[in-house]
């Protein structure tokens, strides 16, 4: 990984800032994931728990769009869902304009479960956080929202505002 000196390097050419972005993302996923992994129920997998995440961005997503998130086969990612299903995390129905469409939300329990975990997530991200000071907080702050604006901010890959 290659290492900027952030102080040196201002302003920051394209081609610097996205290779530190690209460098620095993958760490940052690494410890969300082992975050997320410690904090979900034990009977949902991580693949599901990511599938409700999905579904909490992606209110009435179809199974396809779930599978193409996850990179799974459609019957792979039926399976995953009947699981959610079976226990109450989320509900599936069949579109009335499309049979083919089965339609996915997220039930209360699992909106609940979800607000739950995201509160202990953020609680230990900021006990992370906290060793940083007011400025190098602002400047993640900051950074983030604007990081955000780039990405899609939904399944039609539209860029966030």
């Amino acid at each position: 990984m290659q290492s900027l000196d952030c102080e040196s390097n201002f302003p920051a050419h394209s081609d610097e800032c996205a290779a530190l972005v690209l460098d620095t993302i993958p760490l940052v996923m690494g410890l969300f994931k082992s975050t997320m992994r410690s904090l979900r129920p034990a009977e949902i997998s991580v693949p599901q728990f990511r599938t409700m995440l999905y579904l909490q961005r992606n209110h009435g997503a179809s199974l396809s769009e779930v599978a193409d998130f996850l990179g799974l086969t459609l019957p792979s990612a039926s399976k995953l869902v009947d699981g959610l299903v079976k226990r109450e995390y989320v509900t599936r129905v069949m579109s009335e304009e499309d049979r083919r469409r089965a339609i996915l939300t997220l039930t209360a329990h699992g909106t609940a479960t979800l607000q739950e975990v995201r509160q202990e997530a953020i609680a230990q991200f900021a006990q992370r956080m906290a060793v940083l000071s007011d400025e190098e907080r602002t400047g993640i702050f900051h950074a983030m929202r604007t990081l955000s604006r780039l990405c899609p901010s939904g399944r039609e890959g539209e860029v966030g505002k």
